[in-house]
C-alpha cells in the first residue's frame, strides 16, 4: 500500500492517516487488500510509527526526496515476499474485492511483466500487479530520472485490465472529497 506521499491536495497531512467515518483511510485499504495477497506491507516516508499501528511492516523509499508512488514500488519490491508485487494507493477505501485476482490473470494470460487496472475508459496506474524481478530495472528507470508511474508501466509488457465500478478506484484527495465519503 503506498503510502509514501506528501498530501499536498489535502492540505500537508498524511492521507492514510485522515479518518474516514472513524477509521484511518489506510486501514480501509487494508481490510479490502488483505485478503487478496500473501502479505501486506505499507510504504510510508513519514509517521511510520502511526502506520505501523496498523499492524503491517512499513517500510520507506530507498530513493530520497518523496520520489513519488513508483519509489514507494521500487521500496516495496525490495520487501516483497512474494514474486508478485500489488500495488495501491491508501487512499482508495472501496478497491475491489478482486482486484489482484484480474490483475493476476491478465498478467498471467498476457505473459506480461505487470498488469493495470482501467475503468471507465481511464487508466489507473497505481492500481497495478508488477513482477518483483523488475526492481533493478525499475531502480535504473528512478536513477534516470524517471517519476511517473504510468510511463514505466508503459516501457514493460503491459497487460491492461479492465473493471467496470469506476468508483471503486475513487481517491481521496482532498478534505471536500473525504467529507463527500463520510455519508
Amino acid at each position: 500500500m503506498l503510502a509514501g506521499g506528501l498530501g499536498r491536495r489535502m492540505g500537508g497531512v498524511e492521507k492514510g492517516l485522515q479518518l474516514l467515518r472513524g477509521r484511518p483511510l489506510a486501514a480501509w485499504v487494508i481490510e479490502r487488500l488483505e485478503p487478496q495477497v500473501a502479505a501486506v506491507l505499507v510504504n510510508a516516508n513519514q509517521n511510520a510509527e502511526a502506520y505501523a499501528k496498523l499492524g503491517k511492516p512499513v517500510v520507506a523509499d530507498c530513493v530520497g526526496g518523496f520520489a513519488g508512488p513508483l519509489a514507494g514500488v521500487h521500496a516495496g519490491m525490495h520487501a516483497c515476499p512474494t514474486p508478485l508485487l500489488a500495488c495501491v494507493p491508501c487512499d482508495a477505501p472501496f478497491l475491489p474485492h478482486d482486484l489482484v485476482a484480474r490483475l493476476q490473470a491478465g498478467l498471467e494470460g498476457a505473459a506480461a511483466d505487470a498488469a493495470m487496472a482501467c475503468a471507465a475508459g481511464r487508466e489507473q496506474p497505481v492500481f497495478a500487479l508488477v513482477r518483483r524481478e523488475l526492481a533493478s530495472q525499475l531502480g535504473k528507470f528512478l536513477a534516470g530520472g524517471g517519476r511517473s508511474m504510468g510511463a514505466w508501466l508503459a516501457s514493460l509488457r503491459l497487460a491492461k485490465v479492465d473493471f467496470d465500478d469506476a468508483a471503486a478506484f475513487a481517491n481521496v484527495n482532498t478534505r471536500e472529497e473525504l467529507e463527500r465519503f463520510q455519508s
